[in-house]
């Protein structure tokens, strides 16, 4: 099985003033579900690279064992450092497209033509289509 684990490319929370990018525990407990189980993964972003982690994701009291593992696993580091282009992803490569949760995904993926292209595609070709927390908000301008 193949799944293509979508970030934020987003880092500001609005006009805040505050920094925001993805959850990390919304990244690191179903990455290593899906890893322990086999699953060969591919994650992307819109802009590739380093996706930004949301500093409030990752205060002390927040702190999870999937986290914990994620800080010693320099593989899992490595593959969240070099995520691929969002437009460089074709559906027909893969099972399933899963969104991981933190507010930017509300920024830079819920009116993104690439991400709602996918979304569709992966929709529309009865495959499974994942999101969590606030990532659900990519589907606000999906059409079927």
């Amino acid at each position: 099985m193949k799944i293509v684990m979508v970030l934020t490319s987003h880092d500001q929370l609005g006009n805040t003033g505050r920094k925001t990018g993805f959850w990390l525990e919304e990244f690191a407990a179903p990455y290593f579900v899906f890893r322990d189980a086999g699953v060969q993964l591919t994650l992307a972003s819109p802009k590739g690279g380093q996706p930004p982690i949301d500093p409030k994701s990752d205060e002390p009291e927040n702190q999870t064992d999937a986290m914990t593992r994620f800080k010693k696993d320099r593989s899992a580091q490595q593959a969240l450092s070099q995520t691929i282009k969002l437009a460089d992803v074709k559906s027909e490569d893969y099972d399933t497209i899963f969104y991981v949760g933190g507010h930017g995904p509300m920024w830079d993926l819920a009116d993104n033509p690439v991400s709602i292209a996918l979304i569709e595609s992966f929709y529309n070709s009865g495959k499974p289509v994942a999101a969590v927390c606030h990532s659900p908000g990519v589907f606000r301008r999906v059409t079927y």
